[in-house]
């Protein structure tokens, strides 16, 4: 599987749910909390082209999106390729 990023905050549904899906499929990811370090967030922003909202995903240094993008590839069926090498 390709390397998988993710931004998140504590305590955010959209990233729990994010993540659930991921473990589900079996992906495993990095996780950067961006409320402890607020350089991650500058970095997650400029990584996003100006996305502020948590979760912010990467696949392969592609960026997917928030929880509602990971989703609706999810439905496509375009993450299972996505993840795959």
């Amino acid at each position: 599987m390709k390397t998988i990023e993710i931004y998140t905050t504590p305590f955010c549904g959209f990233c729990t749910a994010a993540k659930r899906l991921l473990t589900q499929k079996g992906a495993a990811f990095t996780e950067f909390d961006v409320a402890a370090k607020p350089d991650l967030r500058r970095e997650m922003t400029d990584r996003a082209n100006g996305g502020r909202t948590v979760p912010q995903i990467f696949i392969g240094g592609t960026h997917v999106g928030g929880c509602d993008d990971l989703y609706a590839l999810e439905q496509s069926g375009k993450l299972d390729p996505m993840l795959a090498d």
